[in-house]
């Protein structure tokens, strides 16, 4: 343990390294799932069709979603003489952004039409009353869930960046490029180093905290306003 706090204290750069990788790969796969996740989470919630309740259902059972099987099928995806091996993205800090996008996804876009669900269905009549577009219908529902589609996002960005069967299985946890800090730990407990692990573990726990902590009040300051 005091190796541990020794490595964290002098700041070595391996560690950091790994640091930044671990936020660039996992804030962009969540920025991503949420620019996507949110209209369609929002249309399943508005629209009427067949098939709508197992559609939500499927998104809903992406909260189990195993990223290891996520991990196994974009794997073989991206092999070389795979259906998608010409992207060359094995093995790269891309496959693992897709991998962490394809697991927070689902959660997103179930947390947003359970938002979007649970508005009043009057809201909607008065902005048709009014004369407001589609589009403008979205954008006002949008600033109506504002304050859950935050909750969304930190439940996607909490549920990628602390998994590590997918992106050891995408990534290879290559130094400089593919080990994030999951991956760190997994390797470095294997090979007896618990210092290091520990540390990473540390730090792991710190930054979940710090920007939940800073979402959460963000969340909380949006709703006293």
């Amino acid at each position: 343990m005091t190796g541990a706090v020794a490595l964290l204290i002098t700041g070595d750069p391996e560690t950091w390294a790994i640091i930044r990788q671990s936020l660039l790969i996992s804030v962009s796969a969540t920025v991503a799932s949420l620019l996507l996740g949110a209209p369609i989470g929002a249309w399943i919630a508005l629209a009427t069709f067949r098939g709508r309740g197992l559609l939500l259902t499927i998104f809903n059972t992406g909260f189990g979603l195993p990223p290891v099987v996520v991990g196994l099928v974009l794997s073989i995806l991206l092999l070389r003489h795979g259906p998608l091996g010409w992207l060359n993205l094995r093995f790269t800090p891309g496959a693992m952004i897709a991998a962490q996008f394809i697991l927070s996804l689902p959660i997103i876009i179930s947390l947003t039409a359970q938002a979007v669900q649970q508005l009043n269905s009057k809201l909607r009549l008065q902005m048709r009353a009014l004369g407001a577009s589609r589009r403008q219908t979205l954008w006002l529902l949008a600033r109506e869930i504002r304050l859950p589609l935050i909750g969304a996002y930190m439940a996607g960005f909490g549920a990628v960046l602390s998994e590590v069967g997918a992106s050891q299985m995408v990534g290879g946890n290559l130094p400089g490029s593919t080990r994030v800090l999951t991956t760190a730990i997994v390797m470095e407990t294997g090979m007896g180093h618990y210092d290091r692990a520990i540390a990473y573990g540390i730090v792991l726990l710190v930054l979940v905290a710090l920007i939940v902590g800073i979402l959460t009040f963000v969340q909380q300051r949006d709703d006293r306003q």
